[in-house]
């Protein structure tokens, strides 16, 4: 298959998936897209939202379609950096045997991730970048695709520990959900009140998956695509040329993973919508969630009550 062929299958599946997703997950469109913007890249998500808007099973539900192994992992204060990689034993021949944990799994789904201490969440540094796990001196690749997808609660913030800026920055993508319409919550109540559980089908394989991510990730962008993510990035920085609003507002601004993220998110969004490639249009699609984590508001900004988002937004508009 050529590469424009591969780009017109993957269109076609794109559109199966989110049908397929839509069986079980009611709304929540954009996150969804989100999501499949994060797998078909090759990233990493953090999801944030109150509980009960069905987070961890999208997650289970993508997982299905995608015909992917799924590990959830709940992360509580007493969680151990073993209970997550996984440990060695002493078999009855008196020789370490590795015995895997949760981590190996090409879904990860990390519920939760702010509840447990900041040295069992370092447990997912490794595995997120290297895409491996090193134990007692030896490494061990994880399976390929692999994605962590984690959730948070934003609003119950008692017994919780913040995720590291380092950490943060090796999500890809920062995605809120919020709330259903009147209509969507009815349609959820009456679905799970039924007693029928509408079942989802397989509509892709890895080695799909990881095809997509290769004819992604070879598609080309105009400098002038590449140089407005740049210029997007830099502008978030306090003290930069041209960072006005950023010196203003902001205290640490995003590092050039922001960018990488940006082109590289632009391009799953733009194959998305049929296109051999980004535009700035699809930059500023993706912008706000792969921005909103990686930077941090200063005292005015918190006093002014002007979110990340609004920072984001603003900086958009005058680029």
């Amino acid at each position: 298959m050529s590469d424009s062929e591969l780009l017109n299958s993957f269109v076609n599946q794109y559109h199966s998936l989110k049908d397929e997703i839509g069986k079980v997950i009611v709304g929540q469109n954009e996150a969804v897209n989100s999501l499949l913007v994060s797998i078909f890249t090759g990233g990493h998500c953090l999801l944030v939202g109150v509980p009960g808007l069905a987070k961890t099973l999208m997650v289970n539900t993508l997982s299905k379609a995608l015909g992917l192994d799924f590990s959830r992992i709940q992360f509580t204060p007493d969680l151990m950096p073993s209970d997550i990689t996984g440990s060695e034993i002493l078999d009855e021949n008196r020789h370490f045997q590795f015995i895997k944990g949760p981590i190996f799994a090409n879904i990860v789904l990390a519920d939760e991730i702010n509840r447990t201490p900041p040295k069992t969440q370092a447990a997912l540094l490794e595995a997120m970048q290297e895409r491996s796990v090193t134990v007692s001196g030896k490494s061990y690749p994880l399976p390929a695709p692999f994605f962590v997808l984690a959730t948070q609660n934003p609003i119950e913030q008692e017994g919780t520990y913040p995720l590291p800026e380092a950490q943060l920055d090796r999500f890809m993508l920062n995605i809120r959900m919020d709330y259903p319409s009147f209509s969507e919550e009815l349609d959820i109540v009456k679905g799970t009140t039924s007693g029928h559980a509408a079942s989802v089908n397989c509509i892709l394989s890895a080695e799909q998956i990881l095809q997509y991510q290769d004819v992604i990730r070879r598609m080309l962008v105009p400098d002038n695509v590449c140089e407005y993510a740049v210029r997007l990035s830099t502008s978030t920085r306090p003290g930069s040329d041209k960072a006005s609003l950023a010196t203003k507002y902001l205290t640490w601004g995003a590092g050039p993973r922001a960018s990488q993220y940006l082109v590289m998110g632009a391009k799953t969004h733009a194959a998305m919508q049929g296109k051999y490639s980004p535009d700035i249009e699809n930059i500023q699609a993706v912008a706000v969630e792969v921005l909103r984590h990686r930077i941090v508001r200063n005292y005015y900004a918190e006093a002014e009550g002007i979110s990340t988002e609004d920072i984001v937004a603003e900086l958009i508009r005058q680029k």
